[in-house]
């Protein structure tokens, strides 16, 4: 195997460890207008702030797989990463507002008890939970269809060309996919009216994420696959099966697991049918960016990899620590009151006549 060939398997996990981690919280924050709905206002917003402290630990650490699935895009295949990003510009900067404005939410909501207050960052957490899986979708399923490159390794098309059939369909799945999980998520970190809110979701969900999922993968498969990328796509496609039998029995951990092997096949199956190409040109084939044209030189990769051994194992140990530690079911009984940490301190006045010394 090539250094080529092993960063371009690297980063095909750093995304499937973005997707399957964050894909849960995303589907947590959009699931607030549902399962967070209560029978007043004050059950509203212990529903509500149950569910956030669900992943409260972990939704920032998630977001390091991100951050760390463009750092080496860009520096293993820097001619990849120059086209993806200039050629993807806009939908790429709306992702990112997006998760800025969602990180706002998550910890200005608790800065105010106030009604207003909390609906308007609420407003904010679903709607930019909603948008970065639809646009991811579609950017990394256009990796797969094909944009229009000219020879100079340039993309030609614009925000439109984008927004072809598949790519669609790849950003509706992506979300359905992560309403599954945020639901079966919660179905295994809580009990009570939201566990059983959840579980009940995630029946009607499940089978509408499988339908869009396995046209998906159908037409992926058919338009640039191998026999590889089948077999990562029929094992997506069963480990999704599964997790919603699974969660029909209330079999939480199961279904959990279903969907994180479901979007890791579905990651696979992307990866397994593009190669060796990372940006097949519509143009013409032979403008495409592959892993060899799209590379480092030899002794980067080399660095790279030496530092990826080293730090790898850590990041790894470190998120599976940080998900034992926080392992136990919440319940709303576990909820504090709702706190205004501005509000104003009430300081008793001095007593008339009295020494301020002594006060």
């Amino acid at each position: 195997m090539t250094l080529e060939t092993f960063w371009f398997i690297v980063i095909g996990v750093l995304w499937t460890g973005y997707l399957v981690l964050e894909g849960f919280d995303f589907g947590v924050g959009m699931l607030l207008a549902v399962i967070g709905r209560g029978e007043d206002a004050a059950e509203t917003n212990t529903r509500r702030r149950l569910m956030l402290t669900t992943i409260g630990p972990f939704w920032d650490g998630n977001e390091v797989w991100l951050l760390t699935a463009g750092g080496a895009t860009f520096a293993a295949f820097p001619a990849w990463y120059a086209t993806m990003f200039s050629g993807f510009y806009l939908a790429l900067l709306l992702v990112l507002v997006s998760l800025i404005l969602r990180n706002m939410g998550l910890e200005y909501r608790y800065k105010r008890d106030s009604e207003a207050w909390r609906r308007g960052w609420d407003l904010i957490i679903m709607v930019c939970s909603f948008l970065p899986p639809l646009l991811v979708g579609v950017a990394l399923t256009n990796l797969v269809h094909g944009v229009p490159i000219n020879a100079a390794g340039n993309f030609t098309g614009n925000l439109f060309t984008l927004l072809n059939p598949m790519s669609l369909l790849g950003g509706l799945t992506l979300v359905a996919v992560s309403l599954t999980h945020g639901a079966f998520y919660l179905a295994l970190k809580t009990d009570g009216p939201v566990r059983e809110k959840a579980a009940s979701f995630g029946d009607v969900s499940g089978p509408v994420a499988a339908v869009l999922a396995v046209v998906l993968l159908v037409w992926v498969n058919i338009h640039t696959g191998d026999a590889a990328s089948w077999i990562a796509s029929a094992i997506g496609a069963i480990a999704l099966v599964v997790a919603i039998l699974a969660n029909r029995v209330r079999r939480d951990g199961i279904a959990f697991l279903g969907t994180f092997l479901a979007i890791a096949g579905t990651v696979a199956t992307y990866f397994l049918a593009v190669f060796p190409n990372v940006m097949p040109s519509t143009t013409d084939a032979a403008y495409s960016l592959t892993v060899h044209n799209a590379a480092s030189s030899h002794l980067t990769l080399q660095i790279m990899t030496g530092a990826a051994l080293v730090f790898t194992p850590i990041m790894l140990i470190y998120t599976a620590w940080t998900y034992w530690v926080f392992r136990k079911r919440l319940t709303m009984h576990v909820i504090a009151p709702q706190t205004d940490p501005l509000a104003p301190i009430d300081v008793p006045a001095h007593p008339a006549g009295a020494d301020e010394a002594t006060v």
